[in-house]
């Protein structure tokens, strides 16, 4: 599976951010690779997150991010501005939500240099920030757009091939996060987009996911 190296991310109406060249990622290396999946191990990482109570993956993933969004142009105690990173990850928990329909966070991956203190959002945003410590995760690149009508099914996909695999009993699904779904493209790049399934993966029983193998990818 290729790296996504480029990134022009979501217009959020009214705001359009184009963002282009060389940008910032949570770093990680590859531990298994099969023809449909790899696993990687990502080093430890901050990220901003937004909760919300929409019903829909678009819906969340477009209002999550309008917050996001505010809070890198400045909307933080600090006033200060954030260059963009990939990618934006909208994590799913089936059921969470209200009347058992799924619940959404959206997550901006805050850049290094502010990982040790992340400027503090503005109340009202409703934001708060994660620290992820080292630990592998499951990975499932398609292409096209993430819909509704097909980000289930990649993550079917997902977890099917992980349970003919020897990652079948390591895979973790906790309250915060089921699964997650990577973005790297603008809804106005239609060739080649890339996005990917992300499934948390067990801890130091994995093979390769002991905290001592996180070197940079």
């Amino acid at each position: 599976m290729n790296r996504p190296r480029g990134f022009t991310l979501l217009a959020v109406v009214p705001l359009l951010l184009v963002v282009t060249g060389a940008i910032e990622s949570p770093q990680y290396t590859v531990v298994h690779s099969e023809s449909d999946f790899e696993v990687r191990l990502y080093r430890e990482s901050v990220w901003m997150s937004a909760p919300t109570d929409e019903i829909s993956f678009e819906k969340a993933t477009k209002f999550g991010f309008h917050r996001l969004f505010q809070y890198i142009q400045g909307a933080n105690l600090n006033s200060s501005r954030i260059r963009m990173t990939a990618p934006v990850l909208t994590s799913i928990v089936p059921g969470a939500g209200p009347l058992h329909s799924s619940a959404y966070f959206v997550r901006f991956y805050i850049p290094v240099k502010f990982q040790a203190s992340p400027p503090v959002p503005l109340p009202e945003l409703n934001l708060h920030s994660d620290r992820w410590g080292s630990h592998c995760i499951a990975v499932r690149q398609f292409s096209g757009f993430a819909r509704d009508s097909n980000v289930i099914k990649e993550a079917e996909k997902l977890a099917i091939s992980l349970s003919q695999s020897s990652w079948a009993n390591l895979t973790e699904v906790s309250d915060e996060n089921a699964y997650s779904i990577a973005q790297y493209n603008s809804p106005f790049h239609f060739i080649g987009r890339v996005n990917e399934v992300w499934v948390d993966v067990g801890g130091s029983e994995a093979p390769g996911c002991e905290s001592s193998h996180a070197y940079t990818y």
